[in-house]
């Protein structure tokens, strides 16, 4: 049987018989002081509390009475007794599953959080000998068959799934003990370290591989737009220039350097400036002499050659 006793019984029992006890010690009125230490026997053996999550089964004479609280409640004294008080809270219940094997037969350790609260209270207290017990066992070989139902990918990948087959099985499982609100939540799972290693190095595989994928379409990318330039350049001739000039700029910014670049604006200057610079002709300047060209024989006249 359940002690259901506490100190607030206690000292309200103990207030009553004092109180009796000193109005026949000093007051000397014997039938009250007898009636005050009557009522706090009587309350001693009669009242009991539960906490606001509490609740207590009473039993009279062996059969089911009821279930009281929270707070204060009586008993009839010799014919009724608190056989339990079940805590109505939301629990949690750790469950584990260490070397199971899934069904592509690799084996696993899992670990899970039951949640769960009484939501029964007769039938959790009369038809289950340890309903904390039971709960926990019937999770742990809920989990262990769902982990053999199930391939490792999908234990890894799909947790959630995962979750709500193994809270379907466990509702399944203990319908009508009187228990609700049942949810799980997996920890954890543990692989065996060689397999962990291997599928570390395929998983480094696979993203070097798509790393490689795209670098190679980056690549074609950057083809087909140089591709798409050049035919620009190659109808554009000062386009590419500004081009070009534009590179050497950004790679000698950062340098200080000054760079001359040779273009045709430098010839027409040079043209320019030389028919600038050339002094004229001086105006006193003499004709420039004629001389006789000879004349073969047979011709007559002369004709004056420069």
């Amino acid at each position: 049987m359940y002690n259901s006793y506490n100190s607030a019984v206690t000292i309200i029992a103990l207030f009553f018989i004092a109180l009796g006890v000193a109005c026949i010690y000093f007051l000397r009125m014997m039938p009250v002081g007898g009636a005050l230490i009557a009522i706090g026997l009587g309350l001693g053996m009669t009242l009991r509390t539960c906490a606001e999550w509490e609740r207590a089964v009473i039993l009279r004479l062996g059969r089911f009475a009821g279930v009281r609280g929270p707070g204060l409640y009586f008993l009839i004294p010799a014919f009724e007794a608190v056989y339990t008080v079940v805590d109505t809270r939301r629990q949690s219940t750790r469950i584990s599953a260490e070397d199971t094997l899934t069904a592509d037969a690799v084996s696993v350790t899992m670990d899970s959080i039951l949640f769960w609260r009484v939501i029964d209270v007769k039938r959790a207290a009369t038809e289950l000998t340890d309903y904390r017990s039971m709960v926990a066992q019937v999770a742990q070989t809920s989990l262990r068959e769902v982990i053999s139902a199930t391939r490792l990918s999908a234990l890894l990948s799909t947790r959630e799934q995962v979750d709500e087959m193994l809270q379907g099985l466990i509702k399944r499982k203990t319908d009508g003990w009187g228990i609700g609100d049942i949810a799980v939540e997996i920890r954890d799972v543990k692989i065996p370290p060689e397999l962990n290693d291997a599928m570390s190095r395929n998983a480094q595989a696979e993203k070097e591989r798509e790393a490689r994928v795209t670098l190679a379409s980056a690549e074609v990318a950057i083809a087909e737009q140089i591709a798409n330039a050049s035919h620009i350049y190659a109808t554009n001739p000062v386009a590419l220039q500004i081009r070009q000039m534009g590179l050497i700029y950004d790679m000698n910014k950062d340098r200080g350097t000054t760079i001359l670049v040779p273009t045709g604006m430098a010839n027409a200057l040079g043209a320019s400036i030389a028919l600038n610079v050339a002094p004229p002709p001086p105006a006193d300047a003499a004709p420039p002499h004629l001389t006789p060209r000879p004349v073969p024989p047979g011709q007559g006249g002369s004709v004056p050659s420069a």
